[in-house]
């Protein structure tokens, strides 16, 4: 890629030292890199620290140079390189960069415009915790995220359960790379840098934030046929014991795989919108005969279930199981008539969600991927041709360079501060010294977005200030359990407005909002954006200064065959390999486990653009419109193995619900409690076992015998005192935690702070929680800027109670209001109560 391309995209110009290692510090670097940045990572002498193809990826766009820290002539060339940066990147544990010598604080001191940011596994403030070994699977054991992993597997009876996919990693790396990008954008305006901290396991827990929620008293209606018989058994003490085959049965219609004509299994994902389901049953031909049959479709679904003509009705989840079982059973013998393949076509063109069940191998050499640039051919000097996962995020005016990135190259250090030092530096305003506010005060959001993802970045921006109003319809689209359940998280810090925008009077109050934002986000295909009147001409014309991020299922950087293919975290999952993964075979594929694995990820990639676009504005003047997609974010969700090249080895990474780990050295254990431990180690740390009570006779072992040997030792003792002799001798491990359980220990009656200074977990409990249940929550604590300002913001509203402030702020008065709430053009309510029974 030439340097003049490269000058297009948004972070042209911006230098960066990467000290980072492993994943999450490389990653955010990989993608300042994608973004247009110029980045020099350093290594140490004998190489990364993690052997694995994955480096090719996370290091392009970069220029490596290997320095040893520990010696003087390394130290300083290190030191004369930060010299030259805007960023600095580092993951270690707390504490570790800076006994080498590179002090951050010292750093910022003497250069108060220096972004500095710090990726280290646990918490800084964690007392307990933050000088562990914190790999990877550490800080999932630690943070609840093997154990009651989904729904299934504690039907089943296996708990914990363990995934490869690095998820503290891929939270942790979105999150600092749109903190540090947001911070560069406030900068502009006031000439201050910032410190930022990004602790994995806080990370995880943000990424898994609609799974640890608590509602007290929770209405039955939204309870699962899962839920509700994991209640029975654990409320008659009954085993856990049910077959794959058995659990399939307690699946809504809607929402599950069925085999086709071929063989392969298809995700059908239709539940809760008005819509899906309907046109669904009316592709497969059914709809009509279960209506006469007695299915209905209520007029009203945000009525209690006590006042709804019958007990059920299409468009809802959960349906009663007596429903359940019979559309499942109609539309299981549907779709044994055609190929997978032949339903992905039916589905994405009928404008409701489905796709195949593909293997991570599929997807990287999938037409679509490859169309789209989601995956992308880079010739890498190790591996050679070599298929990587494409950006992440990104700006569609300028993207087309992204696809084809430099490749990682080495150097050094004298080319390495001359690449930086040859750099024009930015010119800065005066530091102000006032006391510094979030990094998006003053910034206005306009959030058409629903579900999860599009919702979810826009949250985010909150905590930094930024003023959101968020538009749903007047009538809802989607069920109660989609919108108020999900929204109790994601509607934190917004105002709500209910407006039929498809109406006149609506349009014009729309277009009226557009005009007074700097920022709209939406969810949506290039067909709807376009039909919406909101692709670039048009909103050029409404707000020429507004920044437009669009989000969806399929989308790339250039246009493929499946981009108008509508869909949603799960179905993004089977589409790349996620669920034959976790399943471990094409018969028994299961959803990933937990609520918005993809979707927060892809919401957080959504804010890496908005910060992306602001900056550039900053900068340049150029209004870009940023954007993301779910299968974008999956290339970082897989990255340990998302790639191929000729003589790549097999597709062999943990999988299926037996899988305890990778290997002896690194997997899961019960031990004499009864409770788990996660030990992470490799063959480098051998020696340290011989100091590890109880293990020492290791060292010398057969790697074939070390798995018995280590599943007898550890059942000698309770979990609590194996994980204090492994870490005495310094080697990874964790106790399984329970989110449940660390919710319990980490949660304080809400008292208007976000969090960021109670180590790695902290919740809220909101006794006067507006829904009029008490509500548990997740502290929004990931980000901690030592400058910038983190809000703890308010809880959600009930949809529709800020209708009438935001029309008056555009001087509509209370007699229009009542006008057009008397039409149907806008709605301050759609239910009595805030959580429907």
């Amino acid at each position: 890629m030439t340097s003049i391309a490269r000058s297009t995209l948004p972070l042209s110009g911006v230098r960066v030292v990467d000290f980072g290692q492993y994943i999450a510090g490389p990653a955010v670097a990989m993608i300042l890199g994608d973004l247009g940045a110029t980045v020099v990572h350093i290594d140490p002498p004998n190489g990364p620290l993690w052997d694995n193809p994955a480096n090719a990826i996370l290091n392009r766009n970069k220029l490596i140079v290997a320095l040893d820290l520990k010696t003087e002539k390394g130290l300083l060339e290190a030191k004369a390189l930060v010299a030259e940066a805007d960023i600095v990147i580092e993951n270690f544990r707390p504490g570790v960069l800076a006994r080498l010598g590179i002090d951050f604080s010292t750093l910022r001191k003497s250069r108060p415009e220096l972004i500095t940011l710090s990726i280290p596994g646990f918490a800084s403030d964690d007392e307990l915790r933050r000088d562990w070994r914190a790999f990877e699977t550490v800080i999932a054991a630690s943070s609840g995220v093997f154990t009651d992993m989904g729904l299934n597997r504690v039907l089943m009876g296996i708990n914990p359960s363990f995934s490869p996919l690095p998820l503290s990693s891929a939270y942790g790396t979105m999150l600092a790379a749109s903190a540090t990008v947001l911070a560069l954008q406030a900068r502009e305006r006031t000439g201050h840098g910032d410190h930022i901290e990004v602790p994995l396991a806080s990370a995880v827990m943000e990424g898994l934030s609609y799974n640890s929620i608590l509602i007290d008293d929770y209405p039955l209606r939204y309870k699962t046929q899962r839920e509700r018989e994991i209640e029975r058994r654990r409320g008659e003490d009954l085993q856990m014991d049910m077959s794959f085959d058995d659990l399939q049965e307690f699946l809504d219609p809607f929402y599950r795989s069925y085999r086709c004509a071929d063989g392969r299994m298809f995700y059908v994902v239709c539940p809760s919108h008005k819509n899906h389901a309907k046109r669904c049953l009316q592709a497969l031909g059914i709809y009509d005969e279960l209506v006469a049959e007695g299915l209905r479709e209520e007029e009203d679904t945000y009525l209690p279930v006590s006042q709804w003509s019958s007990d059920v009705s299409l468009g809802v989840y959960p349906l009663p199981k007596f429903w359940a079982d019979k559309i499942a059973a109609r539309m299981k013998d549907v779709f044994l008539t055609k190929t997978a393949f032949e339903w992905e076509r039916v589905f994405g063109e009928g404008l409701f969600p489905g796709a195949p069940q593909r293997w991570l191998k599929e997807w990287i050499a999938d037409d679509h991927a490859k169309a789209a640039g989601l995956m992308i051919e880079v010739d890498d000097p190790i591996f050679g041709r070599m298929t990587q996962p494409g950006p992440m995020a990104w700006l569609q005016e300028s993207a087309e360079p992204m696809l084809t990135p430099s490749p990682r190259r080495w150097g050094t250090a004298k080319e390495a501060l001359a690449l930086l030092a040859g750099m024009e530096h930015p010119s800065l305003p005066v530091v102000a010294n006032e006391a510094p506010g979030g990094w998006l005060d003053g910034v206005k959001v306009l959030d058409l977005c629903n579900v999860i993802a599009g919702p979810h970045s826009v949250a985010y921006l909150a905590r930094f200030g930024a003023e959101v109003i968020k538009i749903d319809p007047a009538k809802p689209l989607y069920d109660c359990w989609n919108t108020v359940i999900f929204g109790m998280s994601h509607m934190r810090g917004k105002q709500s407005v209910l407006l039929d925008i498809g109406s006149p009077d609506g349009r014009i109050v729309f277009e009226e909002l557009v005009r007074s934002v700097d920022v709209v986000v939406w969810n949506a295909t290039d067909r709807q954006v376009k039909a919406m009147g909101l692709d670039a001409e048009s909103l050029k014309a409404l707000n020429p200064q507004a920044i437009f991020c669009q989000l969806d299922c399929f989308g790339g950087v250039r246009t493929g065959p499946r981009t108008d293919y509508l869909g949603y975290d799960d179905l993004v999952q089977s589409a790349t390999g996620m669920m034959l993964r976790f399943g471990g075979s094409m018969d028994t594929p299961e959803e990933h486990a937990h609520v918005g694995t993809i979707d927060v990820m892809c919401g957080f990639g959504a804010a890496l653009g908005i910060a992306a676009a602001s900056y550039q504005k900053s900068r340049t003047g150029v209004i870009g419109r940023p954007r993301t997609s779910l299968s974008a974010l999956t290339g970082l969700a897989q990255i340990p193995f998302c790639y191929d090249y000729t003589n790549r080895g097999p597709f062999d990474e943990p999988s299926g619900r037996e899988t305890k780990g990778y290997n002896a050295l690194s997997q899961l254990y019960e031990t004499a409690s009864g409770d788990h431990i996660l030990l992470c180690a490799s063959e480098v740390d051998l020696p340290r076992f011989g100091r590890a009570e109880g293990l020492e006779a290791i060292v010398e072992m057969a790697a074939s015998d070390r798995e018995a040997y280590l599943a007898k030792a550890f059942m000698t003792a309770p979990a609590e005192t194996w994980q204090q002799r492994l870490q005495k001798a310094d080697i990874g491990v964790s106790l399984c935690e329970n989110i449940e359980e660390i919710r319990s220990r980490s949660a304080r009656i809400a008292d208007g702070t976000p969090g960021i200074d109670r180590g790695s977990y902290s919740f809220s409990v909101f006794p006067d929680h507006p829904s009029g249940h008490t509500v548990t929550q997740l502290d929004p604590f990931a980000i901690r800027p030592a400058v910038g300002k983190v809000t703890a913001i308010t809880p959600a509203e009930k949809y529709g109670a800020s209708t009438r402030a935001v029309l008056r702020d555009l001087n509509y008065t209370d007699n229009e209001i009542d006008r057009l709430i008397a039409s149907g053009t806008i709605s301050e309510s759609w239910s009595a109560e805030y959580l429907p029974s």
